[in-house]
């Protein structure tokens, strides 16, 4: 991080702070060993992971209140893990999961900076052959969707990590690919709904897209 320009926000659910160190702004590259270049992550989506974006902001806000209860959980594509955090504040089994190698240093910055235990984290990608997940009650995940052949690694990434009875809430702005989710999705037993986010004060414009919500039951 020594060479990037940060920023430093609190961003408030009720009566609960969450306080997180991100990148500057969408400009900041440092990938001075090659690593990301290495992963397949060019520079103009090196900064993608270290944003607060409004799917982001979404999510979060949509679990705040969400009666998870012992349920474990798992965010894929976590990005700056704004999610994450929020919930291993309020004590839920979290685990976040991306592919970018320097997410890993700012979810551990960041779990510190909130006076948090650690959050297990593990990088892997959608098409990896292994890793040491596991499986899942809940899987969320924001703004994922870039790719028609994102449709398919996803769908089997999360078939791969639920439990036999599993719900996935997964928020995307609008990129027209959620009723070909909805249908890969289907084949592996889930059930869809769709809908608005109904309140969004909390963003600068309005929000465009929707939350996806997934239900398998045994």
């Amino acid at each position: 991080m020594t060479n990037l320009r940060l920023c430093y926000q609190t961003i408030e659910f009720g009566k609960i702070d969450i306080h997180l160190c991100t990148l500057r702004s969408k400009q900041e590259f440092h990938d001075p060993k090659g690593i990301a270049e290495a992963l397949g992550i060019c520079s103009a989506a090196w900064p993608i992971f270290g944003i607060v974006w409004p799917s982001g902001l979404v999510l979060a806000h949509h679990i705040s209140n969400y009666d998870i209860g012992s349920k474990r959980v798992l965010e894929i594509g976590c990005g700056t893990a704004l999610s994450s955090l929020l919930l291993n504040k309020q004590r839920v089994d979290i685990t976040a999961t991306d592919y970018h190698p320097e997410v890993e240093a700012f979810l551990t910055r960041n779990s510190e900076l909130n006076g948090d235990a650690l959050i297990p984290f593990e990088r892997t990608g959608w098409g990896d052959s292994s890793d040491n997940l596991g499986r899942f009650d809940l899987i969320i995940g924001s703004d994922l969707l870039y790719e028609d052949e994102h449709i398919g690694l996803l769908s089997n990434f999360i078939r791969e990590h639920s439990n036999p009875e599993c719900e996935v809430i997964i928020v995307d702005p609008g990129r027209g690919r959620k009723n070909k989710l909805a249908k890969k999705l289907l084949e592996f037993g889930y059930i869809s709904t769709f809908s608005k986010p109904e309140n969004t004060d909390y963003l600068d414009s309005d929000f465009k897209g929707y939350i996806l919500e997934f239900a398998r039951t045994e």
